[in-house]
């Protein structure tokens, strides 16, 4: 129960690491220091490094033309290529800079080029049969070589720059010799009856060896342009090195100091030769590649052939290139293999996880061959055995012995040595009548294999026990049982656990349970659409998992063959499938590239990788299921690795490092320290927090000065995202005004240069332009309404004083208010006026009363030291309260006020400055209403007293 709850589903897949295809063919160097190969791979050149085996640098062409020709200055700085577009370019390759572009001038593509000793001259060949020599450093050409035949593709500089010579050779199969101080073919050397492929020359700058396609190698003597020795190496030779003068080379055959070479040609092995007897004094073999079984053919196939050879004597190694596209990394002295990389794999058909480690993959692609990568160092073995494409792979359950089937009806075992990592055929079986598609190997020992064929037959081959320990050649297997399983191709067999049960898949849609012991049929498995490509054994529970065409993935019982549940969402063919996480989850491949990872329990697709450009045909997972192995037809190996738990620990930290920052912005907000806020707001994106600092700023006396200086503060970043923040707030008109003030510090402080370099400005200012205007027009809107009130109030005050002028007496004219005191008129009818019992009445009078206790006790005082009785002051305050509140027992009259004194006008302007906005609202509003009352009943007006005047003016 313990592991069950410790069990986590996988949640994703991340590249751990790639073998990609980085060599198609094409020209091969390598640099002085002899840590790195530069070789084409269609529009890039691609920088191999040699200790790693990964591509460090790639050069690419912009215009995604072809490379037809580079070369590498001898001081491994420069590096030139040329395209079909018929540029050339100059680069720095470790920083991956184009420095110079510029015509090659040919009317053709170049087909070669070189750099001469000083790293100064370039001369390049054309297919236009030109040669051209330029100088690189003061860019221009220097020479237009004209008289060669066809194209040209060899050109060499003399090691000896005094001398001024250039070596070309073309179509017509004549070494051409070039004199660069006049411009002039000085001598033809004409031997070759086929094209030369290489020149090498002697450390004295006399003697030249060249090597043809006509199988032969020829020894020159340059001071007389005669040919010394013609030496017949009986293949056609790609290229041919000298062997250095320092060194013990007796290893080699080498006895003597003199002139030795090797060539390197269609028979895949280095030779050693003598220049002055012609004899070969020592042939390399390959332990690495025995001779195939099937013989019969007098010359090695030819992708065994090699097509470069250089020599790299700072490490004293010695690189060859094959047809495959395979680089072969030899020791100088021995011609032991050392390291080997594969350039290009084709279609990968099949790959597994091998060792007891998982430390290497072998994988099957479109060829007769093996081959096995070590994952540390990229390094690589090439297995040969089988004499047409190996169709499938599978792995024994302790990772060192695995199985291969092929097109050639054979069946091979191959055992690792788990010391070494050498990878050796043990044994090998035939007798099906078709190509073998599929093999399966036992999981409790390593006690048989079973294979399917397109002869729509089973067999059982079983292993003998001494077969990890037998030495020698492999062992002849041979069929225990054979049956005729399905009535079309079998695509797939799985082996169950127990070693008991195997099913075959096949491309007449259905999928067969047989017991393994004697190839009884135990069950049909019937749902498919189309045919079934793998099928798979749960590592837990009694189920069977298939893979079809018809783009589903079905689960089957094995006690009634029923189907348990179906997955769908692949949009093409399933071309495999294997149980991860101890048989919880499904992870799938499809024709269309991807890999879906699936949860069985919720029949949830959890994680879809676009995973690969082609179908993807290899699928396989190691054992502490952890890394996954998928190969493509793209030509591409990719390593998958599960990041669930280095996921969930991030997603982990990230929350706990928000809840700090969540805590810290807090404090800040709090501590009013509002530049640092605003910082953490931004770098958390919480435009909500952000916009509530420049808020709490906004409110300060100084807010607007304090917002600039906080907002020039910030980094660029950070005033983009505040600006980006800006387009957000200004379409709320609650935020607006915010907005606009970061928006106007912008603008007042970075020039419309600077604020186009900002990332996003066209799409923020986009968004804030139309909110913009609306604002813009609301406030309009809002200062025209503004307006009207003000003239409003305006024109009811003039009418106020129209009335007033017709009913004052003489003594209100020469009033120092004069016109401005409004006139009052009391309803006639107090049912419709204001009740002074109820309702607004007592309202407004406890109003009243509340705003003008202090007032009443500074006039009742006032009176008393005037000498009014008290009686006198009580009917004034009562006269006064009947003309403001209208009520209906102080009646029917007209108030006319009275002029006041200049004092009192002073004492009413301070009095109604102190009024509070509650009552000059109360104020207004009254006085509004009794001026629209009728004015048909006046009444008698009543002269007030001056003081009596001033408290109504104060109220």
């Amino acid at each position: 129960m313990a592991s069950k709850t410790a069990l986590q589903f996988k949640t994703n897949y991340a590249v751990s690491s790639k073998i990609e295809p980085f060599y198609k063919g094409g020209k091969v160097q390598i640099s002085k220091d002899g840590k790195h190969i530069f070789c084409t791979c269609g529009t890039k050149v691609n920088i191999l490094d040699i200790a790693t085996g990964r591509v460090s640098h790639r050069v690419e062409q912009d215009d995604q033309e072809d490379i037809t020709s580079f070369t590498v200055s001898p001081d491994d700085e420069i590096l030139v290529t040329s395209s079909r577009a018929l540029l050339l370019k100059q680069w720095d390759w470790r920083e991956n800079k184009c420095t110079r572009t510029w015509k090659a001038i040919h009317t053709a593509p170049v087909a070669s080029m070189t750099f001469d000793p000083t790293s100064t001259l370039l001369a390049t060949g054309g297919c236009d049969s030109t040669i051209k020599v330029w100088d690189v450093v003061k860019q221009y050409c220097t020479h237009n070589l004209k008289g060669s035949s066809g194209v040209v593709h060899v050109v060499e500089f003399h090691p000896d720059i005094s001398r001024l010579q250039l070596f070309s050779s073309s179509m017509d199969c004549k070494i051409r010799i070039w004199d660069l101080k006049s411009s002039k073919c000085v001598s033809v050397l004409e031997s070759h009856y086929s094209a030369v492929t290489s020149l090498s020359f002697a450390p004295d700058g006399n003697t030249l060896v060249s090597s043809g396609r006509d199988k032969i190698c020829i020894v020159w003597d340059l001071k007389t342009k005669t040919p010394t020795r013609t030496v017949a190496v009986f293949e056609t030779v790609e290229a041919v090195v000298l062997l250095p003068k320092q060194g013990d080379f007796s290893k080699l055959g080498v006895k003597s100091e003199a002139l030795h070479f090797i060539t390197a040609g269609s028979k895949g092995v280095l030779r050693v030769w003598e220049a002055s007897s012609a004899r070969c004094v020592f042939t390399q073999t390959v332990p690495a590649r025995p001779q195939p079984v099937e013989v019969g053919r007098g010359e090695e196939p030819d992708e065994h052939s090699l097509t470069h050879c250089l020599l790299l004597p700072a490490t004293n190694r010695i690189a060859t290139v094959t047809a495959e596209h395979n680089f072969l990394l030899s020791d100088l002295h021995t011609l032991v293999l050392e390291q080997q990389f594969v350039g290009y794999n084709d279609e990968v058909l099949d790959v597994k996880f091998l060792g007891p480690a998982d430390s290497h993959i072998v994988v099957a692609t479109n060829s007769s061959q093996l081959k096995v990568f070590d994952l540390a160092t990229s390094n690589c073995q090439i297995l040969h055995g089988h004499s047409e494409t190996v169709l499938a792979l599978d792995v024994f359950r302790t990772g060192s012995m695995f199985a291969s089937c092929a097109k050639d009806k054979t069946i091979r075992v191959w055992q690792m040595n788990t010391e070494t990592g050498v990878v050796c055929c043990v044994a090998q079986g035939s007798g099906h009548a078709n190509a073998i598609g599929s093999i399966s190997c036992s999981r409790m020992k390593q006690s048989f294999v079973v294979s399917g064929s397109q002869d729509c037959t089973i067999k059982v081959w079983d292993l003998p026990e001494s077969l990890a320990t037998r030495g020698g050649g492999p062992e002849v297997l041979h069929a225990r049982v054979t049956e005729k399983g399905h009535d079309k191709d079998i695509n797939s067999i799985a082996i169950s656990p127990n070693d008991k049960l195997l099913a075959t898949g096949s491309q007449d849609r259905t999928a067969k349970l047989w017991s393994s012991a004697d190839l009884s049929l135990l069950g049909v498995f019937k749902g498919h659409k189309r045919g079934i490509w793998c099928l798979q054994f749960s590592p837990m529970d009694q189920i069977l998992a298939s893979s079809s065409a018809d783009g589903t993935v079905k689960l089957w019982g094995l006690q009634d063959f029923s189907c348990l549940k179906t997955f769908e969402g692949h949009d093409a063919s399933v071309l495999k499938v294997i149980f991860v996480s101890r048989g919880t989850q499904l992870l799938t491949s499809g024709s269309d590239g991807l890999l879906k990872l699936w949860t069985i329990k919720t029949n949830e697709c959890v994680k879809t990788v676009d995973a690969h450009e082609d179908k993807i045909w290899g699928l396989h997972g190691n054992k502490k299921d952890e890394l996954v192995a998928t190969g493509s037809a793209d030509s591409c190996i990719t390593l998958w690795k599960d990041v669930t738990e280095i996921e969930l620990a991030e997603e982990q930290a990230k929350q706990e490092d928000q809840v700090i920052k969540q805590q810290e912005l807090s404090n800040l907000l709090h501590e009013k320290k509002y530049f640092k806020a605003m910082g953490l707001a931004i770098s958390l994106n919480q435009p909500h927090t952000v916009l509530m600092v420049i808020k709490g700023i906004l409110t300060n006396d100084d807010g607007a000065e304090q917002l600039e200086k906080t907002i020039l503060k910030l980094r660029r970043d950070q005033r983009e995202s505040v600006l980006r923040f800006c387009g957000v707030w200004n379409t709320n008109a609650r935020n607006c005004l915010e907005a606009q003030a970061v928006v106007q510090v912008l603008l007042q402080h970075e020039s419309p240069e600077e604020l186009l370099q900002y990332s996003g400005v066209r799409a923020a200012l986009e968004g804030l332009l139309p909110y913009t205007e609306r604002h813009f027009q609301r406030i309009s809107r809002l200062l025209q309404a503004s307006m009207f009130v003000d003239y409003m109030w305006e024109n009811m005050r003039l009418t106020g004083n129209a009335s007033c002028g017709e009913n004052q007496d003489e003594e209100m004219e020469s009033s120092s208010l004069g016109g401005l005191a409004p006139l009052f008129t009391i309803d006639p009818n107090p049912s419709k006026g204001l009740d002074s019992e109820g309702g607004d009445s007592a309202r407004l009078e406890e109003a009243e009363r509340r705003g003008r206790g202090e007032v009443e006790e500074e006039e009742e005082s006032s009176q008393k030291e005037d000498g009014e009785s008290d009686d006198d002051v009580s009917a004034a305050n009562k006269g006064v309260k009947s003309r403001k509140m209208g009520s209906p027992e102080e009646g029917k009259e007209n108030i006319e006020p009275e002029s006041s004194s200049e004092g009192d006008s002073d004492g009413e302007k301070q009095m109604e400055g102190m009024e509070t906005e509650e009552q000059q609202l109360l104020r207004r509003e009254t006085e509004a209403r009794l001026v629209t009352m009728t004015a048909g009943n006046q009444a008698e007006t009543e002269s007030a007293t001056p003081r009596t005047r001033s408290m109504r003016l104060r109220r």
